[in-house]
Formats: C-alpha cells, sequence, structure tokens
C-alpha cells in the first residue's frame, strides 16, 4: 500500500517516523512519501519538503510569508495527484493540512488526520470542516473524544506518543552531561520564539551559579544561530540532538509552551512554562484563543499544575522567582511529582498510539485498496 503523510513541525517528525515504523511492521510492502524531517526519512520514507522550510509561527509571520505557504500548498496538491497514495495521513499542522484536506477529499483520496488540530482552543467551528472532510480522525488527548461526540463526530482516541518515546529513552544509558545539577533550558524549534524568549532564560541562568544551565538545541535551526546569543554566557553549555537525555538529567526546566512542557513533564522535571509572541500574534491570539491554559500539562490535567509566565509575565525576575520556587519548595516539589504522576497514568492508559494510529491508517488503506 502507498501511503502519503505530511508533517510540518519537529514534533509531527518524531511522531511520524514511530507511525511509519508501526505502518512497515504491519505493512512490509508499505511505500511512504511525507512531508518531514529527518528521523521520518530514517524511518524509511522519501522526504519531499522538510519542515524546517516550513515553519512559520504566529499571524504576523504567516501573512508575510504567504506567496511561499501557498506555493506549497500548490506544489503539494500536484505531489499527492502524482503519487496516488491509497491513504493520506496528516499529522497535526492545522493551517496546512486542513487545506490539503479538503482538497484530497474533493480528489478522491482516503484522509485520515492523527493528532487533532486544537479545535477546541479556538475555531471551534472548524469541526464542521473536519467532519465533511477527514474520514477518520484519531486524538491523542484524553479529553478530545468528548469534545468532539459533542460535534456528533466519532472519533478514536489511541494515546499519547509521547508515552513510549519517552518511557524508551529513560530505559537507556546516558552519559553524564555536567557534575553540577542541570537546568534545562527550551526555548523552542523555530527561530522566531527562540529569538524571542532565548535571551530571557539566559539572563535567569546568571541568578543560580550552583546550577550548570544547559540549552537544547532545535535539530533545524543551525549552530550559527545561537551564537549571538550563547558567547555572552560562556558558563551556559548546548547540547544538540540530546533533548531527551538532557531532561534525563535536568533537576529543573524552563520551557517553551508547546509538546516540550508534556515530554518535560513525562521525565518528571519541574518546569516554568514560558511564552512570549510577536505583539501582533499575541492580541490577535487572545482575543480568539478559549482555553485556560496555554501548557499541555495544565490542559490535560485542567488546572494550573506548573507556572505559566506569558507575554508580558515573561520576565527575566519572574524566571528567576517561579524557577527559585520550583528548585526549593519543598511542598511544591512534591505536588509537581504527585501531578506528574497523574498526569502520566492517565495517558498510558491506551496503550501504544503509534501501533494503535498504524492499525486505523493500514485497515484503511487496506479497504481503500479493495474498492
Amino acid at each position: 500500500m502507498k501511503y502519503y503523510l505530511i508533517a510540518g513541525e519537529a514534533s509531527g517528525d518524531l511522531h511520524g517516523s514511530n507511525l511509519i515504523k508501526a505502518i512497515k511492521i504491519q505493512d512490509a510492502q508499505a511505500t511512504v512519501r511525507c512531508w518531514g524531517g529527518n528521523l521520518m526519512e530514517e524511518a524509511g520514507a522519501v522526504v519531499v519538503k522538510h519542515y524546517k522550510d516550513l515553519a512559520f509561527m504566529g499571524f504576523a509571520e504567516v501573512l508575510k510569508n504567504l506567496g511561499t505557504i501557498l506555493n506549497n500548498l500548490k506544489f503539494c496538491k500536484q505531489d499527492i495527484q502524482a503519487f496516488g497514495p491509497d491513504v493520506l495521513v496528516l499529522i497535526d499542522y492545522p493551517g496546512f493540512n486542513l487545506r490539503i484536506a479538503e482538497w484530497a477529499k474533493k480528489a478522491g483520496f482516503k484522509v485520515v488526520y492523527y493528532i487533532s488540530p486544537q479545535v477546541w482552543a479556538w475555531k471551534e467551528s472548524r469541526v464542521n470542516l473536519i467532519k465533511k472532510v477527514v474520514d477518520k480522525m484519531l486524538v491523542i488527548l484524553p479529553f478530545e473524544e468528548a469534545f468532539f461526540n459533542k460535534w456528533n463526530y466519532k472519533v478514536e482516541y489511541v494515546g499519547h506518543p509521547l508515552v513510549q518515546v519517552v518511557n524508551e529513552s529513560i530505559q537507556q544509558n546516558k552519559s553524564k552531561l555536567s557534575g553540577k545539577p542541570i537546568i534545562a533550558i527550551l526555548p523552542g524549534s523555530r527561530k522566531q520564539e527562540v529569538s524571542k524568549k532565548l535571551p530571557v532564560m539566559l539572563q535567569a541562568a546568571k541568578a543560580f551559579p550552583q546550577y550548570q544551565f544547559v540549552v537544547a538545541k532545535a535539530a533545524a535551526l543551525e549552530e550559527e544561530f545561537y551564537e549571538p546569543y550563547l558567547k555572552e554566557y560562556p558558563a551556559v553549555t548546548a547540547v544538540k540532538g540530546q533533548t531527551y537525555p538532557l531532561l534525563a538529567q535536568a533537576t529543573a526546566a524552563l520551557v517553551t509552551s508547546g509538546t516540550a512542557t508534556l515530554e518535560t513533564a513525562l521525565f518528571g522535571v519541574p518546569q516554568v512554562v514560558c511564552y512570549k509572541g510577536s505583539a501582533v500574534s499575541y492580541h490577535i491570539a487572545k482575543r480568539l484563543v478559549k482555553i485556560k491554559y496555554i501548557s499541555l500539562v495544565n490542559l490535560i490535567m485542567d488546572k494550573p499544575v506548573v507556572t505559566e509566565l506569558i507575554q508580558n509575565e515573561f520576565t527575566t525576575a519572574n524566571a528567576i522567582k517561579e524557577l527559585d520556587y520550583i528548585l526549593n519548595d519543598p511542598i511544591r516539589k512534591l505536588q509537581i511529582k504527585k501531578d506528574y504522576a497523574e498526569l502520566k497514568t492517565m495517558l498510558e492508559q491506551e496503550g501504544n498510539a503509534s501501533e494503535k494510529a498504524a492499525k486505523a491508517i493500514v485497515n484503511m488503506a487496506q479497504l481503500n485498496g479493495l474498492q
């Protein structure tokens, strides 16, 4: 069977790679073509476009790069048509993927969406479009099944793929990164977000000389991109491609909002969640987004498990204050540990998410092939 996958971010590349491995176990003759990254390529897919050329963050950035995005959409449709997949698998990345889904359904392709767009956060009415253009939705967050049920749309909850990834990483032997206790800095995977957050995170590091601060560099960003930020902080070290070994040894972390907050929690690392976007993007988002929290940890648990420093609250002084709190208050540390354990139990209940998702996708491809 032929599978076409589209992932537009680093997290999508990770989950897509594990999905491809699971598909190939269940369908030994699988041919996979994709938009993704190095991990999906290593898993056996032919990569058409790398996600590092697709990552535009925020309303202002999208408008600025609209021409590129439209050209990518046109090329993607042509490539899918030429490949002729038995099933099209869309992984998160909703701004792009929902447009492809709408076209693909009209063009007669079977569409599976793995990792739902966050329609529960904003633009809830997009569910109406999803119902029309997505043949099967595979969700990874516990509350999403009930959300879609409200819209009379049956989805399949497969569990969260990060649980398997993190558990495997924890079991592996790791070399020691530092003699001092480590505080991890996870500033994000896009240039726009790193440039906004990393300077503040590095300034906070000065207040904790007894700790070794280690920056996790994004795999898709060039080494030289980080040099102007790190050269003023010789005591701060950096690693690339070692985010999980870093989290496995970290005592605490400063983390950019997104998938990294959940990864950090699954490693059991107390964290301060940081977010700062462009003023235009932030004020537009504030008017549109309906959710109480920005971190996946707090969203899934439906309470403030970790502190979120958002936009103007994300300052050096506040980062120092909150980091000191999670490092030195025993009651706070105990509560975080308890909440993290509950979170992990919730996400582990469904078993191996990649295997379950692959089974649903292979079944659809085979059924489509019989028609």
